[in-house]
């Protein structure tokens, strides 16, 4: 199933369709600020398997991140953090970067391993964070990969629909996508650097 949603103004009615599939242990399709993500609910542990499936790793191995609406979620998956760090993240978040953050011992019974950290993104797109606000929790999340070797990201969700709609629950048509993938910036041990360069330059001061 596809549904057209639109960030300026996202159907309340489709929102809560997305939440239900998402509280049924559905596997959604999601545009963000940067590329469109795979998603799940992360207290949904069969769901989370299917994730790993269709990127084709292993949970314990995989290396997905958590999408949050907003900061005020962070503290019940994170460590606390350096007053550097949360003001790093402040300047940037709603933004297209993934901060990778020192888990606290929820993140190891979810990922099923011995995981320390955890990679974050609160996305500048009202579609997918009012789907967070409504579920009540974190969305695990990892990028849609095309399957050419060239391109690395589809963009468009037509081709998305074409390509998952026998192997996902639902793909959400938020309108194209970016093909450049979030900034990612390691802030473990409240130390800041940048993993992989995006699109934006991460604001420090």
């Amino acid at each position: 199933m596809i549904l057209k949603l639109y960030e300026d103004n996202p159907s309340d009615i489709y929102i809560r369709k997305t939440v239900e599939t998402l509280e049924d242990g559905g596997v959604v399709i999601i545009p963000t600020d940067s590329v469109y993500a795979i998603v799940c609910n992360i207290n949904r542990p069969k769901a989370i398997d299917r994730v790993a499936q269709i990127k084709g790793t292993k949970i314990e191995k995989a290396d997905f991140s958590f999408i949050f609406n907003d900061l005020s979620g962070l503290s019940e998956y994170t460590m606390p953090m350096s007053n550097d760090v949360f003001k790093v993240l402040k300047r940037n978040l709603p933004g297209p970067f993934t901060f990778i953050l020192d888990a606290n011992t929820k993140i190891p019974k979810i990922f099923k391993n011995k995981k320390k950290t955890l990679g974050i993104r609160i996305p500048n797109n009202n579609i997918c964070r009012k789907i967070v606000e409504v579920l009540g929790n974190p969305l695990m999340c990892t990028s849609v990969l095309d399957v050419d070797e060239i391109i690395e990201y589809t963009t468009d969700p037509s081709l998305i629909y074409d390509n998952y709609k026998n192997i996902v629950d639902l793909i959400i048509d938020g309108g194209y996508g970016n093909n450049t993938a979030s900034t990612v910036v390691d802030c473990t041990n409240d130390k800041i650097s940048i993993l992989r360069q995006g699109e934006f330059e991460l604001l420090r001061h």
